[in-house]
């Protein structure tokens, strides 16, 4: 597979160079080199995808392309710090762009006000990595089938009131760096001095760089694991349950074609536990494992959970352009109740 750098000579000037002095002091020349040569499709500008615009931007990547054809609105830009107050009625990429844009003069910042769900496949092809924010399942199926088979980096989040997610899919092989402690073996030793001096230690002083691939599987894959199997069976216990959560969320946001709103609470509370029961007895799972409360807290984008599952999401996408430290695998979990994420592995090995 070609470097993400060798498609175009990538060059630190100076002034990048004191832009990014810390970065490159954290992860090195060469994985900024990569994050600066590497373009960024981010769907969805909502208080999520606001996060997630402005760390990739202070980061330096090359470009980033922000998708979104709906309209602001009150609520969107009480939750979205990048949009003026005054911008009701504008769209919400448009009107995110100059603010995006003051974060870090030295990436450019687009605004595409069209729908990504009309987009052609090959769209989406033109970019490193698409980060897929506020998409109804079919069109993030869709869009991760299309990339996964071309190379390109494929990442998903939400935010449903106390809880968010992010998936990601780096492909079959994603190759990555990481800084291990170097290994120091000792010198030759007499008989008698002991098994203990033969021994190889690990000198905290020196690292060293170590190579290595890690495997994923589509978004698909993910959300369909056959429950009924033994071995599901045996790691149900230790599964997060917000894994079946986003399941009914995004089932919601099929049928209903918007998420949970507080303006409707009392004609979405049945709704989400009627979609809770359908969803769980489709898997072959019982409804209590998903208690009722749950509909309590997944109303609206709270902000600082947004802050938080953007803050990672972002992170994951900097780490895999940069093929810089281990990515997490595949899914990233926030219960914003409990102030805890989990990482969890979903779908084929």
């Amino acid at each position: 597979m070609i470097d993400m750098v060798e498609r175009e000579d990538t060059i630190i000037s100076e002034e990048e160079a004191a832009q990014y002095d810390r970065q490159i002091r954290l992860w090195g020349l060469d994985a900024q080199k990569r994050l600066r040569g590497s373009r960024v499709l981010l769907v969805g500008l909502r208080g999520l995808g606001a996060e997630v615009a402005k760390n990739l931007i202070l980061a330096g990547v090359k470009g980033l392309t922000l998708l979104d054809h709906e309209k602001v609105t009150e609520e969107s830009s009480r939750a979205q710090f990048l949009i003026p107050v005054d911008s009701d009625g504008q769209n919400r990429a448009q009107a995110s762009l100059e603010r995006a844009q003051y974060l870090n003069p030295m990436v450019e910042v687009k605004a595409d006000t069209g729908n990504a769900d009309s987009k052609p496949d090959e769209f989406f092809l033109q970019f490193d990595a698409v980060c897929l924010t506020g998409c109804p399942r079919d069109l993030m199926v869709r869009i991760d089938q299309v990339c996964s088979q071309r190379n390109v980096k494929v990442f998903c989040g939400d935010v449903f009131g106390y809880h968010g997610f992010m998936f990601s899919d780096l492909g079959p092989e994603h190759h990555y760096v990481e800084e291990k402690p170097k290994v120091v073996k000792p010198p030759s030793q007499e008989a008698n001095d002991g098994p203990e001096a033969k021994k190889p230690k690990i000198d905290p002083n020196e690292t060293a760089m170590v190579k290595k691939t890690a495997s994923f599987c589509t978004l698909k894959e993910a959300l369909e694991v056959d429950w009924t199997t033994e071995k599901a069976k045996a790691s149900l216990k230790s599964t997060p349950t917000e894994y079946f959560l986003l399941q009914v969320l995004l089932k919601f946001r099929t049928d209903r074609g918007r998420d949970p709103h507080p303006g409707s609470f009392s004609e979405d509370t049945p709704l989400l536990l009627q979609i809770r029961d359908d969803v769980l007895e489709a898997l072959g799972l019982r409804s209590d494992l998903l208690h009722d409360d749950f509909v309590t807290y997944c109303f609206s984008e709270m902000a600082p959970v947004c802050a938080v599952v953007g803050g990672v999401l972002a992170q994951e996408i900097v780490k895999a352009l940069s093929q810089r430290d281990a990515p997490h695998r595949n899914f990233f979990f926030f219960d914003g109740l409990k102030g805890s994420g989990v990482v969890d592995y979903f779908g084929s090995k």
